[in-house]
């Protein structure tokens, strides 16, 4: 038996699958990045809060205090405008010089710290901070999401405990200061070692993209002389299909973050966060200008509720997307305001251990929250919308320790609240974002850090309101206190709305989902339209064999005009006549052979059925049919079956 000749192939490497892709030792460039994420997060987030304040004392007396908090004030504001320009810039360009330029600024920032002698130059330099940190954050979650689900889980884990620690890590280098410009420049060295960081995956960034570029030449030449490569659906994997970060897309980089098209959904959604950001920042720098309490709190409800409406107006994802959003938007509100103010009342000055006796509990909730997003990012996406809805129920129990247990003058009590809230923030971010998009989780960010300037905001207000009448140190501390408790049950009542919000919007997607109607396979021949190959009415005539007519009517459940009459089947066997099974449904007698008999081929026109032949080997030849039933051909004994030499 003679084997039909076959183009040669060449081979191409396959992709680790399974068990061996899981314990694949990670690349250097992961390595870099986790460590790049662990360092950079905490430090952009703690160049937000204010806390001038605490060094007031060692200020010149031609600065004033007032205009001083005001300057310092500025990095949040700055970074609240920055994210969502470098979330749509981060779309557009390399992640890798933006995450270098964010961190080149921070150690500007720094440096020119130790110079400021001025409020104005104090207000320039935090502007240059929250620009930093504005774009360092989109640029980290740009760079692990085209990595794997680890880095994300990662990247969630580190930002929840920099919200739980940020405004301790930003107390720490003032608690023994000397000199207020300390406050400028809290951890110069480690800015310095994010920067080398960030180089060295600049560098390894680019010799990954040279390595693809080939890998991906390789590939297409390897594909173009194979068969599957020209089959349908076959062949080199392009980068459209892999989604974001998985190999070139139009201007994008190879192995790197895909850039969208220009009609790409999501693309411009950021920008719908700026002017919310730029309204709640002009509240924020109003709101220093002797405001009322009421009227602080008037404005930052009102900004809460705008965030939540711009939340709800994004349609990406449908009700997994809202809720996505609602959840990322919370947990600025909430986390990094109440972390915020627990710090403040266990300072040793109020009566609680004192920053040496946070660090303990700071420790074991930020290793429980990293174990906490790598477990959930191991979930199915199906259960991914509970995890979301159990990590806020778990913030929900550490804002209500925080109300029985604070203050609390013992350290180890403290790691109970802690511990849930990073725990409840770690798993409610990751279950958030797993699923989304780019695009949606960009979208999300923009919306986080105007939800934390609006419950800084929020959390004034309260502050302000119960600190009214306290005229002594013990008052004082007091009303400290019951703020804290007050903001508690503020933010463990929006919580539980958001909570209620995503089950409304989850049980919204399952029934839209449930009452889409299937669509029903269109009848193939209409009424009145000829059927090809059937008796015309009032004749019975039968069809020639060979009259080219469609080999296979229905396929799959929809009609098809490829074949010809005594073509095999798609997945049929030879000799077997598709279209006498289709004359046979529907009544048609079957054909007799050529020769001009009675019952041979009608006149007429031919059916408008264009015949393309299908591959493979040639059909059997038709049997002839005499009747009404069709002849069963004999066996055609094989070459081998016959005898022939050294045969018996």
């Amino acid at each position: 038996m003679a084997v039909p000749p076959t183009q040669p192939n060449r081979a191409v490497a396959a992709e680790p699958t399974g068990l061996a892709r899981a314990l694949r030792a990670p690349s250097a460039l992961d390595v870099v990045l986790g460590a790049l994420v662990a360092v950079t997060l905490p430090l952009a987030i703690v160049a937000l809060p204010n806390t001038i304040s605490v060094v007031s004392a060692l200020l010149p007396r031609d600065i004033s205090p007032i205009g001083m908090m005001r300057a310092h004030g500025l990095a949040l504001p700055a970074t609240v405008l920055t994210v969502p320009l470098a979330a749509l810039a981060v779309r557009r360009r390399r992640v890798a010089p933006m995450l270098v330029a964010g961190l080149a600024l921070l150690a500007v920032a720094d440096a020119a710290g130790g110079y400021a002698d001025s409020a104005s130059l104090v207000g320039v330099l935090r502007v240059l901070h929250g620009v930093g940190a504005g774009l360092v954050v989109p640029a980290t979650l740009a760079a692990v999401w085209e990595r794997s689900p680890f880095l994300r889980a990662l990247w969630c884990a580190a930002l929840a405990v920099s919200l739980l620690a940020a405004q301790a890590l930003a107390l720490w280098p003032l608690d023994e200061a000397r000199s207020w410009r300390v406050a400028l420049q809290p951890y110069p060295m480690l800015t310095g070692v994010a920067l080398v960081l960030a180089a060295a995956y600049f560098v390894l960034r680019l010799r990954d993209d040279g390595a693809g570029r080939l890998d991906s030449a390789r590939r297409l030449d390897g594909a173009r002389g194979s068969d599957d490569a020209r089959k349908p659906g076959g062949g080199q994997e392009t980068g459209g299909d892999r989604g974001y970060g998985g190999g070139r897309e139009a201007g994008g980089e190879p192995g790197g973050p895909a850039r969208p098209s220009a009609g790409a959904p999501g693309r411009g959604r950021p920008l719908m966060a700026v002017v919310p950001s730029a309204g709640i920042a002009a509240l924020a720098l109003g709101s220093t200008y002797d405001w009322s309490p009421g009227l602080l709190l008037v404005a930052a409800t009102l900004s809460v509720a705008a965030l939540f409406g711009l939340a709800s107006a994004s349609v990406s994802g449908g009700a997994d997307g809202r809720a996505s959003a609602y959840t990322v938007l919370v947990m600025g509100v909430v986390v990094l305001p109440t972390a915020a103010q627990v710090t403040n009342v266990e300072l040793s000055g109020l009566g609680g251990p004192g920053l040496s006796g946070l660090w303990p509990a700071f420790v074991i909730a930020g290793v429980a929250a990293v174990v906490a997003a790598v477990a959930v990012s191991r979930l199915s996406d199906a259960v991914l919308p509970t995890a979301a809805a159990s990590g806020m129920a778990v913030v929900v129990a550490g804002l209500c320790t925080v109300e029985v247990l604070l203050p609390s003058s013992a350290g180890p009590v403290l790691v109970l609240p802690l511990v849930l809230l990073a725990v409840g923030a770690a798993v409610a971010l990751t279950s958030a974002l797993r699923p989304s998009g780019i695009g949606a989780a960009l979208f999300a960010l923009s919306l986080f850090f105007p939800g934390v300037l609006s419950g800084f905001l929020l959390g004034s207000g309260v502050q302000f309101l119960v600190l009214r009448g306290a005229g002594t140190p013990e008052a004082l501390v007091d009303a400290f206190v019951d703020a804290l408790h007050r903001w508690a049950l503020v933010g463990g009542g929006l919580v539980i709305v958001v909570i209620v919000l995503g089950a409304l919007l989850v049980r919204r997607s399952q029934t839209s989902v449930s009452d889409v109607p299937r669509p029903s396979a269109p009848d193939p021949f209409p009424a009145g339209s000829e059927v090809p190959g059937a008796p015309r009415s009032g004749t019975a005539g039968v069809t020639e064999a060979s009259e080219e007519v469609p080999g296979d009517v229905f396929r799959d459940g929809w009609p098809s005009i490829t074949g010809t009459r005594g073509a095999p089947a798609r997945g049929g066997e030879p000799g077997v006549d598709p279209g006498a099974g289709a004359e046979a449904e529907m009544g048609a007698e079957p054909g007799r052979k050529e020769g001009g008999e009675p019952g041979g081929p009608r006149p007429g026109p031919k059916p408008r059925f264009e015949p393309v032949p299908e591959p493979g080997p040639k059909p059997w030849p038709r049997p002839e049919r005499t009747g009404t039933m069709p002849v069963v051909p004999p066996p055609t004994p094989s070459p081998e079956d016959t005898d022939g030499p050294g045969r018996p």
